[in-house]
């Protein structure tokens, strides 16, 4: 069995491409508040590793959890679904 299978993935919009070598991705959410039960929009911000700098701001992006690559990246670019 592959080490890949239990690797989460999220889809999300590039926020920011300034970095080499790294893009911000912005993952959009609907959350339902515990109490009122009204849906509420909750974003986070995940730091990506791009190794060709290939994505620019904008792109709908697919990214992958993988080990530690720096301070803050914990992601990997698996493939860019829309370019902006």
């Amino acid at each position: 069995m592959s080490n890949n299978s239990n690797r989460k993935s999220m889809i999300g919009t590039v926020k920011s491409d300034k970095m080499d070598k790294t893009i911000v991705v912005e993952i959009d959410r609907k959350v339902e508040h515990s109490f009122y039960g009204k849906y509420m929009n909750r974003t986070t911000k995940l730091y990506s590793h791009d190794p060709d700098n290939e994505c620019e701001e904008g792109d709908k992006v697919k990214i992958e959890q993988t080990r530690p690559i720096s301070k803050k990246k914990r992601w990997k670019l698996v493939e860019i679904i829309n370019n902006s």
